[in-house]
């Protein structure tokens, strides 16, 4: 059911609320958050849909603040679905003109869920300081996107800068798989400490930045950053250690190869996720990322300024060559091809990657404690 509020106010629509609640009965119960979405109109109705999927298994309260010209007349016209066009949520679009425009936190406040968390997201550009926002300092998590913004890579410096606990982006959600891989492959034999790293991706990929941020914060060894094409994401990565590299390649838009030392090369799917899972991953987790914020904090400021092309590291040794590693992909395809011509390995979970980097950390300090000793494993 879709119900069109033009001109209408906060009263008008909680009391609309009210009545369909009475009408439609328990299909508007059990909501376990308030989703606050800002949003122009540009982006809105995308915005709209990722927020519907994303909250399939969290049936919320969206509240979504599109904010119109400043210039026109004082006016909130409202729309209210619920039923079937809003999923399992329900949802309250606001465009807000004139003086209202600035008056988010006013429209919002009577019609919020009590007793209830409250995460606001930003699907593209965000205020500077999130926390101290007029829609943020509402919320106990602040989910942006720097990947969606104008300047991403600019964006996470700016993240680093104005952090507040509670507060995550969707650039380091996306980084979940790749995290659970590289975790998981330090966490097998030979267990040696990893004395340098290389992560490559593209120019204006933030994913990448944070990416090698949490290595070198975790693995506590330097870490370089090479850049491909803007566009392109995380391309791969190199672990450089005694018995030589771990290097994990992303060869296609869906496939990666591992390949370490001693063992056979793998193919395995490590696809970019979408954005309503990344945001259903943090709508489930309502506590603050203690990670992300070391990432930002203290990994991010470790990177050096200068950052080589993907050319010149591949040439100098220091990245995985990506069409090497397609070659080896598509021999352990072609080798697969008669169990399946499908087989490939699933990355890690979230649920597993916090236990798998928890693991593998506390092996890196421990083999470096070694290392400094003389003591052998």
């Amino acid at each position: 059911m879709i119900v069109d509020l033009p001109d209408t106010s906060s009263r008008d629509i909680s009391k609309r609320l009210v009545g369909l609640r009475h009408e439609m009965g328990a299909v508007t119960l059990g909501r376990v958050l308030t989703l606050i979405v800002e949003v122009d109109e540009k982006t809105a109705d995308q915005a709209l849909e990722v927020a519907s999927e994303a909250t399939r298994q969290s049936p919320s309260r969206i509240l979504v603040i599109v904010r119109g010209s400043a210039r026109r007349a004082d006016r909130l016209d409202a729309q209210i679905r619920i039923g079937g066009d809003a999923g399992a949520s329900e949802i309250v679009v606001m465009r807000l003109f004139g003086r209202l425009a600035d008056q988010g936190r006013n429209v919002l406040t009577p019609l919020l869920l009590p007793d209830s968390p409250i995460v606001a997201w930003w699907p593209g550009e965000a205020p500077d300081d999130v926390a101290r926002s007029p829609v943020g300092a509402m919320a106990q998590r602040r989910v942006t996107d720097t990947a969606k913004m104008r300047y991403p890579r600019r964006a996470i410096a700016q993240r680093s800068k104005a952090y507040s606990p509670g507060d995550t982006d969707l650039a380091w959600t996306r980084l979940t798989r790749w995290r659970g891989l590289l975790a998981a492959a330090l966490d097998q034999a030979p267990f040696e400490p990893v004395t340098e790293a290389v992560v490559t991706g593209a120019s204006d990929s933030a994913s990448t930045d944070l990416l090698a941020a949490w290595l070198a914060n975790r693995l506590r060894c330097p870490v370089r950053r090479a850049k491909t094409s803007a566009g392109e994401g995380v391309r791969s990565v190199r672990l450089c250690r005694t018995s030589g590299p771990v290097d994990l390649v992303r060869i296609s838009a869906k496939v990666a190869t591992l390949s370490q030392p001693g063992q056979p090369v793998r193919r395995m799917t490590l696809g970019r996720p979408s954005d309503v899972e990344v945001l259903g991953e943090e709508i489930r987790r309502l506590d603050s990322d203690e990670v992300y914020e070391q990432t930002l904090l203290k990994g991010l400021s470790t990177l050096p300024t200068q950052t080589p092309t993907m050319a010149q590291a591949v040439a100098a040794g220091h990245a995985p060559d990506v069409e090497a590693a397609r070659k080896a992909g598509d021999a352990v395809r072609r080798a697969s091809s008669g169990l399946s011509a499908n087989a490939m390995v699933d990355a890690p979970t979230h649920d597993a990657t916090k236990d798998e980097v928890k693991k593998a950390a506390e092996r890196q300090l421990d083999a470096r404690r070694d290392d400094n000793t003389g003591q052998t494993r």
